[in-house]
């Protein structure tokens, strides 16, 4: 990316995994496809993912106000934002432990097989906390598929997309699984980013601002990898 590719292509492959119906869901919005190009207009400014002043100001997401709490657990406060991005988060993260372990069996290079081990392992982790605090709540792991299905969808990759990515040739499959993973990953920015806007419960917030930083840190080394 950066010099290979241009920045409006970067916007495309960034936001191909739909993160802005992701963003519509959380915020409880109707229009699912509303935000798509503005998110990808944003996208395209800049030739790097990083291009956004700082963690979670992105500039296609605007800054709403906390909704108002749905729950309580032990005392604390939660809202249906905080319930959704954990319910999206979980499903999210099996599909980029998913891809991790594919890279297993092909060749790539050392450290981009560090890189995605860690993203894998690092991952496991926050599903496990996360489905915790759904159970604790009363909340079922996932959302219903029509609560999504009403928004644009799920975020994130296709089995067509997998199998094409499992049939790739050897000289192309580290590109296409960097490329894959650089979209899930901007995916789970984007959730987060809004989480931070929207959600009430804090364990949750602070969840979410160290997913965003953490998958734009990933991102950046992700981008830096592909261009070697």
């Amino acid at each position: 990316m950066r010099r290979a590719v241009p920045g409006v292509v970067l916007g495309v492959l960034l936001l191909a995994g739909c993160g802005a119906h992701s963003i519509q869901e959380l915020r409880g919005g109707a229009s699912g496809h509303a935000g798509h190009g503005a998110a990808a207009q944003s996208a395209g400014q800049g030739s790097d993912h990083d291009a956004h002043d700082g963690h979670g100001a992105g500039q296609g997401v605007p800054s709403p106000s906390p909704a108002p709490p749905t729950g309580t657990a032990e005392g604390v406060a939660f809202n249906a934002p905080d319930v959704m991005f954990l319910q999206m988060m979980v499903p999210h993260n099996a599909q980029v432990v998913r891809l991790v372990r594919l890279a297993r069996e092909r060749q790539v290079r050392p450290e981009v097989s560090e890189l995605a081990e860690a993203i894998g392992v690092t991952q496991e982790r926050e599903s496990s906390t996360m489905s915790g605090l759904l159970a604790a709540w009363g909340q079922p792991a996932t959302a219903p598929d029509d609560e999504h299905a009403a928004h644009g969808g799920m975020p994130g990759v296709s089995e067509e997309e997998v199998a094409a990515l499992t049939g790739a040739p050897p000289a192309e499959f580290e590109r296409r699984f960097l490329d894959m993973l650089i979209a899930q990953q901007d995916d789970a920015s984007q959730m987060a980013r809004v989480e931070v806007a929207t959600g009430l419960h804090t364990k949750v917030t602070e969840m979410a601002k160290r997913v965003d930083i953490s998958r734009t840190a990933q991102i950046a080394q992700m981008l830096a990898l592909r261009d070697k």
